[in-house]
């Protein structure tokens, strides 16, 4: 009798404490719209797991990549609401909430990565994640998108001439679009998840995006000229719900920070070699490849300066300078 009481009560003591360790766990999803293959999404793995051993189990991370939960645009509005705790997402889809990140968006603004890597850990995004934090978001950092390049299905692009006419997509942020309209193109604003029907059907001509997401995406399906026009460096910002990063406690605020600079280092470092092989590959599916001399970059730069000015007159000159003081000192 007394042997059946004793199992009974540590039966009962296992599952409070199993009940009472389950219930300390928090549970958070961060969603984006990459494919698994692509760096940012394996880059979210390796966070999850690095939370999932430095909480030993109290901290949660739920993956959602290749649009599980809804396009980029779905993911700022669910993360700002909080019914989903946090995203990776091309930076030009925040743009519309925080119209700041424009002055790091701007056209042929970086000379290389490094000097772009520079800026966007440097003091030049403090006013940029001061404005994230007000419309509700905790910034956690800024993987790398890459160079943005053209395809389109008409015809090779050599240089600005080339562009006239074309209906290309565009990420909808007024900064690219008024650089393809400056450079005789007809941009298009749409979400990633409708590109590739769009260029399947003819409804336009060309997007851009750099050579890993081009590959990742299967645009070579539906498209035949790629070029390096590398019109804007661009980036993915990472960021959590204000609240509930805050509702967290300090030690897990930290293991977040800490994995997630982890992860976004990682990223970076592969970054590099990733873009490299997609051109290669894309050659291989069957793209034609047109390499645009710098000389024509030049004379996009100067045909899109008055965006630059644009932008200032919207964001507020003294900002905009700050950044272009920032992108000067880093080499750029």
């Amino acid at each position: 009798m007394h042997q059946t009481l004793r199992k009974i009560a540590f039966t009962l003591t296992a599952l409070a404490m199993a009940s009472g360790s389950a219930l300390a766990q928090e549970r958070l999803r961060i969603a984006g719209n990459f494919a698994a293959d692509h760096s940012s999404s394996i880059a979210m793995q390796k966070f999850k797991s690095e939370v999932d051993t430095a909480s030993k189990g109290a901290l949660i991370i739920e993956v959602f990549d290749n649009q599980q939960l809804g396009g980029a645009q779905e993911n700022v509005t669910q993360t700002r609401a909080g019914t989903i705790d946090m995203m990776w997402v091309g930076m030009a889809f925040l743009s519309r909430t925080v119209p700041e990140l424009e002055a790091v968006s701007l056209p042929f603004m970086f000379s290389s990565r490094e000097v772009a890597y520079k800026v966007m850990d440097g003091p030049a995004v403090d006013l940029i994640e001061e404005k994230m934090a007000s419309k509700g978001f905790t910034s956690l950092g800024f993987m790398e998108l890459g160079l943005r390049q053209v395809t389109n299905s008409q015809r090779p692009v050599r240089g600005m001439a080339d562009l006239k006419g074309l209906k290309i997509r565009m990420q909808p942020i007024e900064t690219h679009l008024a650089t393809f309209k400056a450079l005789g193109a007809n941009p298009l604003p749409m979400d990633i998840k409708e590109v590739y029907s769009a260029l399947e059907q003819k409804v336009i001509d060309g997007q851009d995006n750099p050579f890993s997401l081009i590959l990742a995406s299967r645009f070579y399906e539906v498209q035949k000229h790629v070029s390096n026009t590398g019109h804007f460096f661009d980036f993915i910002a990472v960021a959590a719900n204000k609240k509930k990063m805050e509702a967290l406690t300090p030690d897990k605020q930290k293991i977040i920070r800490t994995a997630m600079g982890n992860a976004i280092a990682w990223q970076r470092s592969v970054a590099v070699k990733a873009d490299t092989d997609a051109l290669a590959e894309l050659q291989k599916k069957g793209m034609i490849y047109t390499e645009m001399p710098a000389s024509e970059r030049e004379v996009m730069k100067k045909a899109t300066a008055h965006v630059v000015d644009d932008v200032k007159k919207r964001l507020g000159a003294s900002f905009v300078e700050q950044v272009l003081a920032e992108v000067k000192k880093a080499g750029g």
